[in-house]
């Protein structure tokens, strides 16, 4: 690669001398398409091969790089044999091995009597030592000198270490000057050498210290990736919340009044919230706003509150939901909320008949209907809006980006105002790195009266007094969650061990139990719910995670089987669908023994707590950021050298800095920043950055 500018590292992999097709597409599949994809691809090992034994005293299991004297070549019989060359020194032989290699190549890599250098790992086989596949077979007489320590990298079959880094040494050997965009008197102060130093130091590693972030070229790779991600996320958001938007005026009064008539008083987090979306709403910018809560916190109510302040200044309101069963216990708890104001409120979901549907699209586009609440029905072309002014997204992750484009897009006046919602409490290091600098509103405080819901853990050996002492819920009258665990690998062993869950059951409980799994149609699913929440059958067995948000008030007790397999939050969210009413609720946590270390993190961080921003964080901790929420299914940003569990100061530091660059122009009057985000940023928005 004869590398003149930035521009060749944005090439394709086979621009790279000697990578054809099959390679390609090996390296590919580890790293990416381009060039920079390999760059980044950094170490993750050693191997010292400074050790020089004579063949005798040379130990077993050990990488060992030895000179000696090729002797013989034994080639194989057949095709499933292995090809040996005995190779000899002053002290004894030992045995080169290699699986399907040409005799040609072997007879000219190690002619008779030549003195070589051989390197690679020490084994014995029937008392004799042997190398398989040596790392390194060189002529002692030329002046190829091998390497004291290499740099191993994580690999995918029919790759190697030598493949890889020869690759990367390339890219490395013609590595054009690149500008530095940081100022030279922070690097001095974080002690942090030019980006082509980093880049050379991180790539021929001397210790075990220099592979980690402790390593100050290391440090400044992770710094610039964070900091190039977290400007484009400003960018974005910037682009977002700076178009001109609705100014929806409050009328508090009516507000007030709406909230003092409440059966239930509203704790000071919600109160809090309220204001702050008050406050974006009455903007002339567009808001676009994340509100967390945990389950059972009174987001909804949040946002219906934000649907008032809309529909009192005359604008129309969207609520999008991820299924009819939530859609249709909004629609029904709306009603009875604000029965007393004289406000249209259509549902719209898939099973909403053709000439219903029909009437709502013409209510809609004619202004009669003010509130609309949906599934993913509310996407389609037939739902034109007369003047929408405010969307609430509950359970955004659940929906695509596109999708949340698709409704917030259909007002042809001014974009409206945004409020996503989540039940999943986020840590601060993935609220930074998936969110950047969206305006965040947390309810951190349950509503009064709530009480904490009693958790205990149980090897499944207890399984059948488990089930006997489900009698004494049925026999309150109360209702009982059974979630067995979903096995990826095996849609067929999952329903069969649920199926085996219903019958064991219906045995002492017959004809009070349901069961519920993925492999249905969600028609029926929504079918078997709506029977759960009629209460006339007291026990739901389920393989899938229950619909969250569901508010069943009666069912006060969670059975989880084989916990160990779930994730944290999954069990949290879980654990989240009792404790809605009154009476005292619990959840019990079922495992397989032995528990290992992980999982037995995971029950004990339930046990002793219900709060679930402090769950979120010992998820992360416990599971990395790729996994927390689904990340990597969902699409979240995966850093290539940053770990966020290690690297949060840094996020921190980057997230202020990125702030200082945006809003002071400063990518507009340092053009060397352009080429950092060039070469960290993966966001699809920076395409318009020229890449020459």
């Amino acid at each position: 690669m004869e590398s003149q500018s930035l521009y060749q590292l944005f090439q394709p992999l086979d621009t790279l001398k000697g990578i054809g097709p099959k390679l390609k597409s090996r390296l590919k599949y580890l790293v990416g398409n381009y060039v920079i994809d390999l760059l980044w691809h950094l170490p993750n090992g050693l191997i010292d091969r400074s050790y020089n034994p004579n063949i005798a005293k040379a130990e077993i299991g050990r990488v060992a790089t030895i000179k000696c004297i090729v002797k013989k070549h034994s080639p194989s019989i057949r095709r499933n044999l292995p090809y040996k060359v005995i190779c000899y020194d002053d002290t004894g032989e030992i045995t080169l091995i290699w699986f399907n290699s040409r005799k040609d190549y072997l007879e000219e890599l190690l002619p008779v009597d030549r003195e070589i250098i051989i390197s690679g790992t020490i084994e014995e086989y029937k008392n004799s030592k042997q190398i398989i596949h040596p790392d390194y077979v060189i002529d002692s007489n030329k002046n190829s000198q091998l390497p004291e320590i290499e740099a191993t990298y994580a690999l995918t079959q029919g790759l190697t270490n030598k493949v890889v880094r020869n690759n990367i040494q390339k890219i490395i050997n013609y590595l054009p000057k690149i500008d530095e965009w940081h100022d030279q008197l922070f690097l001095k102060e974080r002690n942090w050498p030019s980006l082509n130093d980093a880049l050379i130091d991180v790539h021929n590693p001397k210790n075990d210290i220099d592979l980690t972030s402790k390593n100050p070229s290391k440090e400044r790779l992770i710094y610039d990736e964070l900091l190039a991600h977290q400007i484009s996320l400003y960018l974005i958001s910037n682009d977002m919340y700076y178009q001109k938007g609705l100014s929806i005026k409050s009328n508090f009064n009516l507000i007030n009044r709406f909230i003092d008539n409440l059966p239930f008083k509203l704790t000071n987090s919600q109160l809090t919230c309220i204001n702050q979306i008050t406050d974006d709403m009455e903007s002339s910018n567009r808001m676009l706003r994340l509100l967390q809560g945990d389950v059972g916190s009174g987001k909804t109510l949040v946002a219906l509150i934000s649907i008032l302040n809309c529909v009192n200044d005359g604008k129309q309101a969207a609520l999008m939901v991820p299924t009819a069963l939530l859609a249709n216990q909004h629609y029904e708890s709306f009603n009875e909320l604000i029965s007393e104001q004289n406000f249209k409120i259509d549902l719209l979901t898939g099973k909403t008949s053709k000439a219903d549907k029909e009437l709502i699209y013409k209510n809609i586009s004619n202004g009669k209907t003010n509130i609309i609440i949906g599934t993913h029905a509310l996407f389609q072309e037939d739902v034109n809006f007369d003047n929408l002014g405010f969307v609430a997204i509950d359970e955004q992750h659940k929906f695509g980006v596109h999708q949340r484009l698709l409704l917030t897009s259909k007002n042809e006046k001014l974009p409206p105002d945004v409020l996503l919602m989540t039940a999943t409490p986020i840590p601060r290091t993935l609220e930074l790195t998936t969110y950047g600098s969206m305006s965040v509103s947390k309810i951190t405080e349950k509503p009064k009266g709530r009480q904490n819901i009693v958790t205990a853990a149980k090897p499944i050996t207890k399984i059948k007094e488990t089930i006997k002492s489900l009698k004494k819920t049925i026999d309150n009258n109360n209702q009982v969650y059974w979630v067995c665990p979903l096995i990826e690998e095996s849609e067929k062993i999952d329903l069969a061990a649920a199926e085996k869950r219903y019958e064991s059951l219906q045995k002492y409980y017959p004809d009070n139990v349901l069961l519920v799994h993925g492999r249905m149609k969600p028609e029926e699913r929504e079918i078997i719910m709506e029977e759960f929440k009629s209460g006339k059958k007291k026990i739901l067995v389920s393989t899938t995670v229950i619909e969250v948000g569901i508010d069943i008030p009666e069912a006060t007790v969670m059975i989880i089987e084989h916990s160990e397999r779930f994730g944290l939050s999954q069990l949290h969210q879980l654990r989240g669908r009792v404790g809605r009413g009154i009476n005292q609720s619990s959840c019990l946590l079922l495992y397989q023994t032995p528990l290992g270390e992980n999982a037995k993190k995971r029950i004990n961080t339930l046990r002793e707590t219900n709060d679930g921003f402090i769950i979120a964080e010992k998820d992360l901790l416990l599971r990395g950021s790729g996994e927390v929420l689904g990340t990597r299914q969902s699409g979240f940003h995966i850093f290539k050298i940053a770990n966020l569990n290690e690297n949060k100061d840094l996020l921190e530091i980057a997230n202020k800095n990125a702030k200082k660059i945006v809003d002071n122009n400063l990518l507009l009057e340092n053009n060397n920043y352009k080429q950092m985000l060039k070469l960290f940023s993966k966001d699809e928005s920076l395409k318009y950055l020229d890449a020459g």
